[in-house]
């Protein structure tokens, strides 16, 4: 089973802050991350999702998210400066403007000789990158794009994709970057299955199906690539629907079990899960009313 590292990306490692009090909430929505929490643990889900706790910053997530504030700063410059070495001189910048935005980061590192070697991972991941792909030859029509659309059952569903391509033909692969290793063969559909969710909300905004779904790992170097056609993301559409009738009736019922896994090695969550001696906080007052505001009333 892949670690978590494999599954973090830019926008899961660095979370938009809470609203300050009094300010309205933005309509709650679906995303590929709140999606694999409940599949995952529904308990896990309603901590990041209902109770919204703050999580310690790790360093294998800052790092992803690193990676992607340099990769997606990389497209900035022109095709003929999209070298390695640009690469690597955009890495201090990114990192000073990380710190600046999330300061508690510094908190992650023992001393100097641990910050410097967690930095040299991060740019052997960048020097991966360009034994993969040729940027200089790549224009991506979006990059770090938000996404949001409603499905025809009034669930709203919203995610970050890391970049879109598009060839002369019309053609749109979406690609999504791994700072962790690629999955075994058995566990590669669940690795999919964020890639299915940015294609049916792109399928539903755009009436086009992406003609690939790609998944870059820097962790290994290995690419996994899959090709959508129509009726796989119809059926991608009953399943996210029938999930969302699922951690809609666990929230009405305020009932989200713990479902024990190996990757409970990895949450940072076990002080307040039962399972392992924790007490549930309270429900936050409102907390479930925003959850299923994810779907309209029909």
């Amino acid at each position: 089973m892949p670690s978590p590292s494999a599954t973090i990306t830019q926008q899961d490692a660095v979370p938009a802050p809470p609203p300050a009090a009094g300010a309205p909430r933005r309509r709650a929505a679906l995303s590929p991350s709140r999606a694999k929490d409940f599949r995952q643990c529904p308990l896990l889900f309603r901590f990041r999702a209902v109770d919204r706790l703050p999580e310690p910053p790790s360093q294998a997530a800052v790092k992803g998210s690193l990676v992607h504030a340099v990769l997606e700063h990389l497209f900035d410059l022109p095709a003929a400066e999209r070298t390695e070495e640009s690469a690597q001189r955009l890495l201090d910048p990114q990192w000073a403007q990380l710190r600046e935005k999330r300061p508690e980061v510094a908190t992650m590192f023992a001393g100097p000789e641990d910050l410097g070697a967690w930095l040299a991972q991060a740019r052997s991941l960048l020097t991966q990158y360009f034994r993969m792909e040729n940027p200089q030859r790549l224009e991506p029509a979006e990059r770090e794009l938000l996404v949001e659309t409603e499905l025809s059952s009034g669930v709203l569903l919203r995610g970050f994709v890391d970049r879109i391509d598009v060839a002369p033909s019309g053609a749109v692969r979406v690609v999504d970057y791994k700072t962790g290793k690629s999955p075994k063969p058995r566990f590669q559909d669940e690795a999919l299955f964020q890639m299915r969710f940015y294609g049916l909300m792109l399928w539903r905004l755009h009436k086009v199906v992406p003609a690939r779904l790609q998944l870059v790992y820097l962790g290994d170097g290995r690419t996994l690539a899959h090709d959508p056609d129509e009726a796989e993301l119809v059926a991608m559409e009953r399943e996210l629907d029938d999930l969302w009738r699922t951690i809609a009736a666990t929230a009405r019922a305020g009932d989200f079990a713990p479902r024990l896994s190996r990757l409970c090695d990895w949450c940072s969550f076990q002080a307040r899960c039962p399972s392992f001696g924790g007490e549930l906080p309270e429900l936050p007052e409102g907390g479930v009313e925003h959850l299923l505001s994810v779907q309209t009333a029909g």
